[in-house]
């Protein structure tokens, strides 16, 4: 009697111990024109009062950072992306997509904006394997790299 009871036992624990795991979090911290961990933790000092200023900064420096720039490494499961603005005085946004046209098209997506000076805001996804990119259109920063294998 004891032994099928271990058995029932055994085979739920690791499916309840996995179920609550929940979903990783990766977080991710803006300052004006750049993901602070994107470019290594280092802040590079920019400064922008509006998304033109940092579309001036990337037109000079932004391949050279990029080319620099670690690319994120994942495996393929549900991610919740923690994006916090530090000091950029206008609304931010986050958006992850495919790395080419092709992959958009078969490859999750998620976008959105309102991340208003100080906020932190989450942007849930579940990866599958592909390259893809991220960046913030509205504090134009480089497509930074991410590969999930």
């Amino acid at each position: 009697m004891k032994l099928p009871l271990l058995m029932l036992i055994a085979g739920v624990l690791p499916c309840a111990a996995v179920a609550a795991a929940g979903p990783q979090v990766v977080s991710l911290t803006q300052t004006p024109c750049q993901f602070l961990e994107s470019e290594g933790g280092r802040d590079r000092g920019f400064k922008s009062a509006r998304g033109a200023d940092c579309e001036a900064v990337n037109a000079r420096t932004g391949e050279q950072r990029l080319a620099e720039s670690k690319t994120l490494e994942l495996k393929p499961g549900k991610y919740i992306f923690r994006v916090t603005n530090r000091d950029v005085p206008y609304e931010l946004g986050f958006w992850l997509r495919g790395a080419t046209l092709k992959e958009r098209a078969l490859l999750p997506s998620v976008s959105g904006g309102g991340l208003t000076a100080g906020r932190t805001q989450d942007y849930a996804i579940e990866l599958k394997r592909g390259n893809y990119v991220y960046s913030c259109p509205l504090n134009p920063t480089p497509d930074y790299r991410l590969v999930v294998r």
